[in-house]
């Protein structure tokens, strides 16, 4: 007979994330799987789809960083230094959005869809940036020096 007064995985799982998202970091990357969403649907609607691979690489990434962190996986998988993917991760996400949605702002041929498409993803090639910018305040912080010894003793 099953034991109905253990808590299920689901509602653990749930309660993890809902714990996450009050996080600093977890907000910002709610926020840009949200942002990318966004900027997903915009793109598949407009008449020009090409920019739409963006959206969904930064989304999927994104997903998988947030699942990593939430469940705690970073503590428990030393092989990769998180820290230094994130970065990488982030700080290409928002040039690449940037750039595409710059691109994609200035040359929207009239295509309603695909102009804002490319507002959103200027908005969310800033929520990178700045997601790039607390990771490098993290790191930084972390590599601080303490004071050099002046012990005589060798």
């Amino acid at each position: 007979m099953a034991d109905t007064t253990a808590p299920s995985s689901g509602a653990n799982c749930m309660e993890k994330m809902k714990s996450y998202v009050r996080t600093q970091k977890g907000s910002l990357l709610a926020g840009e799987i949200a942002l990318s969403l966004i900027v997903l649907i915009c793109y598949t609607v407009s008449q020009y789809r090409g920019s739409s691979a963006l959206a969904i690489c930064e989304m999927v990434l994104t997903i998988a960083f947030f699942g990593i962190f939430m469940m705690e996986l970073d503590k428990q998988i030393q092989v990769v230094n998180w820290v230094w993917s994130d970065l990488f991760r982030a700080g290409i996400g928002s040039i690449l959005y940037i750039i595409i949605s710059l691109i994609n702002v200035i040359g929207g041929g009239g295509d309603g869809a695909y102009i804002a498409g490319g507002v959103f993803g200027l908005i969310a090639g800033l929520l990178f940036a700045y997601d790039t910018y607390t990771i490098f305040l993290q790191i930084k912080s972390s590599r601080q020096h303490t004071a050099a010894s002046t012990d005589d003793r060798v």
